[in-house]
């Protein structure tokens, strides 16, 4: 009998360790929507007292609690994700430490605005990884966009925090954030039916379901940290992370747009074999989202290139195209791009543009 007791409590406490160090596979990090709110006592009208004072995260410097709506000085503020979302004031940051798995690729995605028409930077960090994120209203008119950013884990803890590195004049302007989430991202490997890893974009990183402007994967991404696996977003502006609920996909679940023109560039680097010939060929289309008109996708590969015209009605169709390059090195870069810049016709405020999917690179005999 204290035998058989003994084993239960064990089994017990076995469970509670492996509840408390369950590692997070795709979600809300810890009141990552914001909606748990503060204790009254907590709080100085918006401006949130103490360290510990934001259920689930911890503070630092000026970081003001807000509700969506009219705000005091006439502003208003639009929370894309919820009702509640936090703004984080001149050098101001807010971090939670999660537990992850060594060694795996994730991806954050979050909600994030600017609140005042003058140039605000979003940095996200977890050790030793870092990037600034520029908020700009080039992608929604309204500035209510979603992004993602992708890090390795280098430990089983790690510290998250999202850090407003900037001095504004006015003190009521800093970066919103509205929701954050986390998903573990699985790398496919390249097949001998294609060397492209990741070719139909089908792994990428988590979409929130009331979200419909898609995922913006901002630039400058390396591929082996990409929340898009195995691609390199590495161009000025981001492109976006499209899935078939809210858009029209050429094939499965996502595809990539590119909303800039040849300032929002793909790419992704090969394994080939140097004077071999490779057929290169891929899916375009428009995401039936009021993008219109004449566009153009350049594909380059080594020292070949294509031009695919593509004329949008809107109607979510798509055409394939197809070239044959011969590798020069070990390694060749894949790089796609649009021609032209697009705006949608229901919103002139918001960059669009042609959809990329299905990208296949086969060896030719």
């Amino acid at each position: 009998m204290i035998l058989n007791i003994q084993l239960l409590f064990s089994l017990v406490l076995l469970f509670i360790r492996s509840s408390l160090a369950a590692t997070y596979v795709e979600g809300f990090l810890n009141n990552g929507n914001f909606e748990q709110k503060p204790k009254p006592s907590d709080l100085k009208k918006t401006v949130l007292k103490g360290k510990y004072s934001l259920p689930g995260w911890e503070i630092n410097g000026t970081v003001e609690y807000i509700t969506a709506g009219p705000q005091p000085g006439g502003m208003y503020f639009a929370v894309a994700h919820g009702v509640h979302a936090v703004r984080l004031g001149n050098e101001a940051s807010i971090s939670q430490t999660i537990t992850v798995k060594p060694g795996s690729l994730y991806a954050l995605t979050f909600g994030a605005s600017r609140t005042c028409a003058q140039d605000e930077v979003l940095r996200v960090s977890v050790p030793t990884q870092s990037g600034d994120l520029p908020l700009q209203t080039l992608y929604s008119s309204n500035g209510g966009d979603t992004y993602a950013w992708g890090f390795i884990a280098r430990t089983q803890l790690v510290r998250v925090t999202f850090h407003n590195p900037g001095r504004q004049e006015d003190p009521t302007c800093g970066p919103l954030i509205d929701a954050v989430a986390i998903k573990e991202l699985f790398p496919p490997r390249p097949t001998r039916d294609n060397l492209v890893k990741n070719p139909g974009f089908e792994e990428g990183p988590h979409r929130f379901l009331n979200t419909t402007n898609g995922v913006l994967l901002p630039p400058k991404q390396e591929d082996l940290t990409s929340p898009l696996p195995g691609w390199i977003v590495e161009s000025l502006k981001a492109v976006k992370f499209i899935d078939s609920k809210h858009f029209n996909v050429p094939f499965g679940l996502a595809a990539v747009e590119l909303l800039a023109g040849r300032e929002s560039a793909i790419a992704q680097i090969l394994r080939t074999v140097p004077n071999k010939f490779y057929s290169l060929s891929f899916a375009v289309g428009d995401a039936k989202n009021g993008c219109k008109g004449s566009m153009m996708v350049e594909a380059f590969a080594a020292k070949d290139t294509v031009k695919v015209p593509f004329t949008s009605q809107g109607k979510g169709t798509f055409k394939t195209a197809s070239f044959k390059f011969k590798a020069i090195a070990a390694r060749t870069r894949i790089t796609f791009y649009s021609s032209y810049y697009h705006t949608r016709i229901d919103d002139f405020g918001s960059l669009c543009g042609p959809v990329l999917d299905q990208v296949r690179v086969v060896p030719l005999a």
